[in-house]
This record gives structure tokens, sequence and C-alpha cells, in this order.
């Protein structure tokens, strides 16, 4: 029974196993697995589990030990079995329907599973469609800091619990990850620097999420669609810098992505508390419309508002464009 349940919530089930009809399960899930094996065997609780469980630590084994069971007596009843994030989450939360909903939502939110109400099965209303052209969505992890490049590109960090990143994560990332963790707990700093390397080579990184717990997150470069700043060696490209990271920094983005360039950076709008981004910095004056590549009207319209109040960098005179910059550059004559 043991090995059933571990294989429903680990997605490690075979193939042909006709039963349980499995074919992966989400990395959360498979977290919340290897726990409850663990705990089978060791009764040792998750060291961090207390900052999301209320009961007292005392308290916390037999509490776990008594979800476990039911669990367990439950997983042996479903039909069929739960596969997806969703099902598995509801399937925790309609099994421990008579625990404290602090300590069930806690155990939700350790493992990254959906919130309980939705997790019930409660009617959700339909996200908003995406705009016209965009070809995904991205929703990131607080911005560092260092992740802003310039004025016009930032690095964002994608949570790899996320619907779309959970199925492509690559297992050698999954293995690295797993075993960088026992390192760190093991404080052997050298194995985990070497395993470090291996998930960022990868595109990966381990990075604090908006509650400061540390996850496996993939990079994506993003160049903001249809703004060009300044250059960091051009007048105004510092403050370009710093007014960009003054948008976003320690926030979450939601990121339409439209293309891709020839750097391989997605190129996209960016959202921040429901403020579009781009629109910030052509209104300060921290950017020029890129309408080589972009025609929306309404780009033209907040650029000339920044001109008309001389804001920024149309407080010199005649301001350099960026691109002609690049080109003097490549050509010596910058």
């Amino acid at each position: 029974m043991g090995n059933s349940i571990y294989r429903f919530l680990c997605g490690l089930c075979a193939p042909s196993s006709s039963e349980h009809g499995l074919h992966g399960a989400h990395p959360a899930v498979a977290a919340l697995g290897r726990d409850i094996l663990s705990f089978q065997s060791t009764s040792q609780v998750p060291d961090e589990l207390s900052r999301h469980v209320v009961s007292s630590k005392k308290a916390q084994a037999n509490w776990y030990a008594i979800s476990l069971l039911k669990l367990l007596v439950a997983w042996k009843k479903a039909r069929p079995p739960p596969k997806t994030l969703e099902e598995a989450a509801a399937f925790v939360v309609q099994t421990l329907k008579n625990h404290q909903k602090a300590d069930v939502e806690g155990l939700l939110s350790f493992y990254g599973l959906p919130h309980p109400n939705a997790a019930a099965g409660a009617p959700a209303a339909p996200p908003p469609p995406k705009p016209q052209g965009a070809k995904f969505e991205l929703h990131t992890l607080p911005i560092d800091p260092k992740s802003v490049a310039d004025g016009d590109t930032v690095n964002v960090y994608v949570d790899t619990a996320d619907p779309r990143e959970s199925g492509s994560v690559p297992r050698e990332v999954q293995k690295a990850a797993a075993e960088r963790a026992k390192a760190r707990a093991a404080k052997n700093y050298q194995k985990a620097d070497a395993l470090q390397k291996i998930i960022v080579d990868a595109g990966y990184r381990p990075v604090p999420n908006a509650r400061g717990e540390e996850v496996l997150a993939k990079k994506y470069r993003i160049r903001l669609r249809g703004i060009d700043a300044p250059e960091s060696a051009m007048p105004y490209g510092k403050e370009a810098k710093e007014a960009l990271l003054k948008l976003v920094q320690g926030k979450s983005l939601k990121v339409y992505v439209y293309d891709e360039d020839r750097y391989g950076r997605c190129v996209g709008d960016i959202y921040c508390d429901g403020v579009f981004v781009q629109e910030q910095m052509l209104k300060k004056g921290f950017a020029w419309h890129y309408t080589a590549y972009d025609q929306r009207p309404e780009l033209a319209k907040w650029e000339k508002q920044a001109q008309t109040g001389r804001k920024g960098l149309w407080a010199s005179s005649k301001p350099q464009k960026p691109w002609e910059w690049r080109k003097d550059k490549r050509n010596g004559t910058a």
C-alpha cells in the first residue's frame, strides 16, 4: 500500500500499469510523496513544515501520521486516482476535510499545491484571454535587483511548480536540485556549488519565492517590447536602468511573450501590479518608442507626452537614439 501511494505521489508508476494509469506527476506532488514515504520509515516531520502548520511542534508528528493514514485509505478507494496538480490538491483537501483548516492550508502551501477553495472544485473565473498575438504568458517570482540589465532588459525566473514549467524540467536538473538541498543541509558547500553550476548551466536557478522559501525556477531573458532605452554607456543609461528597477524590484510580474529576438531573449509586454511597465518607461522619458519593430499608437502618444514635458532624456536638446548609437559603435564612430 505504501508503494502504491508513493508511485501516485511521485509520478513513478510504470506506463504499463493499467491499475493506476499514471504517467507523471507535478514536482510539488512528487515532493509530498517523498516526504510521506520518508515519514513512514523515519517518523520525521519535514523541517520547515512548522512554518506552515499551526499545530504545535510536538503535535505535528501525530497530525502528520493521522493525515498519512487517511490519505493511504482514501487512495485505495479513489476511482480514478488523481493525476493533475489540482486533482491531487482536491484529494488532500477532501481527505482531510475534518482537520483544522489552517493546518490543511499550511500543508498545501508547504508543497505548493493550489488553495483549497480551488482544489475542492469551486467554480473559478476563467483566466483572461492573452492579448492578440501573444504566444504565451509568464508569471514570475519576485525580481532581484541584479536581474535588471538595463532600461529595456530584465531576467525573470518562473517557479518550476508553475503548470507551464512542471512537465519540462530535465530530470538531471531535478536530481541536481534535490542533491544540492541535501548537500546544503549537510553543510557540504563544495558539492552544493558544483550542483548549482549544473542547475544554472541548464537555465535554472534556486531562488526565493514570495514567502522567502527557496524554489527551483527557470530563467527567461525578457526584452521589453516596443521600447528602446539608452545603453548603459549612453547619457541617461544609468537613469533608465534605475527607473526600470524601481518599477519591478521585489515584485512578481506578468509577462506576455510575443516573439524571440536574435539574442535568444523573449520579446514581451510586462505588467507589474496591473501597471504596464513600458508605458511608465515612456512617460517618464527613459525610453524611446522603438518604431522599427512596434507601431502601436499608444507608445507614440506616451513618448510624445514625455517629450513635450521634457522629462528624462528629453531634457537634452538632441538626445541620441540608442539604435543609432549602437550602429556608430559597430562602425567605430561612436
